[in-house]
Parts: structure tokens; sequence; C-alpha cells
């Protein structure tokens, strides 16, 4: 195994390795888990492997977990198809700065992503590195956003353009989690920025601390909230991937985000994802 690191911010490439024998292999797997937590984002290129052993391998991170609006491969719904095509609807969703779905209460751990198809030029992913992000906040924003915390939604995002009975039901399966604007990593005891694309505001903000009248409440909050989601714009916590066909991406969505640019109409665009189970943030 050959470990090659990418920016200074995170990610690593890691050569020499099958992940269909590591889909077989618990120690080899937990040596790439190990290496997930120091790397945040890990690479492989030309992974021949079936779906099957796509999810078998992500299955050494935990559980998957299908998605309310994505179709999943025939055979394993634990491997949903995030798949572009020049007839996909006209909303794009992944062209945000996010972690997935902290629409849950327990949003995801991490995820394995598999390039099946990719455009000749363009389709490339960011990552952001939010535990570094938080690290080089001013001492006086952290002492501010110690305790506060933030409504995430899957309704303001992925059902905004649905008829309202939709939009209605879906938010009955997935009320709107109150999440900490501050995430402790389980594992690592590291501190992130959670703030991403699902945020729609501040819950606790209001407060004699912050609010001298109210005519503070919607400024104040709105505009903090907005620089800290901005956080993973700075290039410094930033990697950016070109994919090629079989590229495998592994990441801990704990502590990065991350973006799919999309500039590759129209152009085919084709991903598996096994989403892994998580916990509830702290």
């Amino acid at each position: 195994m050959n470990v090659i690191p990418l920016t200074c911010a995170l990610g690593a490439e890691i050569q020499g390795v099958s992940l269909a024998e590591a889909s077989r292999n618990s120690p080899l797997a937990q040596e790439i888990k190990a290496l997930l937590l120091e790397h945040k984002v890990l690479f492989l290129r030309n992974q021949q492997i079936t779906d099957a052993e796509h999810a078998a391998f992500a299955r050494h991170f935990g559980e998957l977990q299908d998605h309310p609006l994505v179709d999943s491969a025939e055979g394993e719904p634990g491997i949903i198809q995030i798949w572009k095509t020049p007839e996909s609807p006209p909303e794009r969703y992944e062209n945000v700065w996010h972690n997935d779905s902290t629409f849950r209460e327990c949003p995801p751990m991490g995820a394995v992503l598999r390039c099946v198809e990719c455009p000749p030029v363009g389709g490339d992913t960011m990552w952001a590195n939010m535990e570094l992000a938080y690290e080089r906040l001013p001492e006086h924003i952290k002492e501010t956003i110690a305790d506060l915390r933030a409504r995430h939604s899957m309704e303001a995002l992925f059902m905004a353009a649905k008829p309202i009975e939709e939009r209605l039901a879906m938010k009955a399966r997935f009320p709107d989690p109150e999440h900490p604007i501050v995430r402790t990593h389980p594992v690592t005891g590291r501190k992130s920025l959670f703030v991403g694309g699902f945020v729609t505001h501040l819950t606790n903000f209001h407060t004699a601390r912050n609010v001298r009248v109210g005519q503070d409440w919607h400024p104040g909050a709105s505009q903090l909230l907005q620089y800290l989601i901005s956080q993973a714009f700075i290039p410094e916590y930033q990697l950016r991937w070109r994919w090629q066909a079989n590229d495998v991406a592994i990441w801990d969505n704990r502590c990065t985000q991350h973006y799919a640019v999309m500039d590759y109409a129209p152009c085919h665009r084709k991903m598996n994802r096994a989403t892994i189970v998580g916990d509830r943030p702290f």
C-alpha cells in the first residue's frame, strides 16, 4: 500500500490496494478505516468492483442506508445511483457545499462513491476540511458559536420544486432536526463546523446576549450563519478531484463537506454511492 497526501488540508490517494479484496479482508479494510481518520478523504483509481463488492466494503464501516429520493442499484439497496443525464430534471442539489443528509436525526458517518461513467471534461468533486475551518476561526467567533444550534431541512432543499402535498408528506417523514453548529468527532474528539447546504436558520440565537432589540435578530443570526457557511469556500481548506471511470472516493461526512461541480452538461455523469449510517451529532 502506498499513501500519497494530496493537499496540506486533507485527502490522500491510496495505491496498490484492491477494494474487491478489501471487501473480503477485514484487516485490510480496518487499515483503510484508520487512514480515513487521518486524511478525511481517500481516493483509489481503477477499482474494478461490482455493486456487491462495493456494498460489502462499505459495510466494514457500518450499516448502509438508502435515500428517499434516489434510486438504488438492483439487488443492492445500500448502493444508490446518482446518475445525471441530459434528461435529468433542471434542479441541482449537489452543487452546494454540504455534509450529506444532515436532514436526518443521525446523518451519515461517511460514504464510498464509485465513478461508473464520467464526462470527458468537467464533473469534478471538491471537499473541504471543516475541522481546519473551525480551528482557524477567530477566538471571539468560537466563543459566540460554542453552544449555538441550527435547523436542517430536507423540505427546503430537495422538496422545494415539488407539489405542496408531496413536500409536506416528505417533511412528515423527515421532520427538520436540530444539530450543533460545532460538532465533536465521536472517534477523534476534534471539533468541526457543522453547517452546510441543508441549514435554514439558527435556533437558539435570540437571547439577551446576542439581541439588544428585536431588530438585531434576523440580520445578526443570518449574517453569522452565512459567515460560517462561507468557511467551506476557502481554497486553503479544500481539495479537488478529477474523476476517471472506476475511481472510488471514501470520505468522513462528520468533518468534511463536499461540492459536486455541475459544469458538464449535456454529458452523462453516473456515480454509485454507499452511504454509511452515522450517529447523532454532539
